[in-house]
C-alpha cells in the first residue's frame, strides 16, 4: 500500500478540515445548552457565566476558536480549488491557511480581538 500521497500537506490539510468540522459539530449541542441557560432565568445563566471563567474552559473557548478559522480556513482553501483549480502552490496554501488559523487564535487567547 503506497502511503506517499497521504505524507502531502494537502492531505493533511484535508484531515485537519474535516476533523474541524466533526468537532464543532460536537460542539453545538454544549452551545445550544449555553443558550438554553440564558432563556431558563438570569440566575441559571449566571451560575454558567461563572462556569466559564475557569481557566481550563477558557482553554476550551480558545480551541473552539482555533478549529473555527482552521475550518473557515480549509473551507476557503476547498473554494479555491474549485473555483480556482489546482495550482503549483498548494502547499503555500495549506500553510498559509494554517497560519491564519493560529494567528487568529493566538489573537483570540491575547484578547485583541
Amino acid at each position: 500500500m503506497d502511503l506517499r500521497p497521504r505524507a502531502h500537506p494537502t492531505y493533511l490539510a484535508f484531515v485537519v478540515h474535516r476533523v474541524s468540522g466533526l468537532l464543532l459539530a460536537l460542539f453545538l449541542p454544549l452551545h445550544f445548552w449555553a443558550l438554553g441557560s440564558a432563556i431558563s432565568g438570569e440566575a441559571r445563566l449566571d451560575g454558567f457565566l461563572r462556569w466559564t471563567e475557569n481557566p481550563l474552559v477558557k482553554a476550551a473557548e480558545t480551541g473552539l476558536v482555533v478549529l473555527l478559522a482552521a475550518h473557515l480556513a480549509g473551507g476557503l482553501r476547498v473554494m479555491a480549488l474549485e473555483f480556482l483549480g489546482w495550482r503549483k502552490r498548494q502547499k503555500d496554501m495549506v500553510a498559509i491557511s494554517a497560519g491564519l488559523a493560529l494567528l487568529v487564535g493566538l489573537l483570540f487567547l491575547l484578547n485583541v480581538v
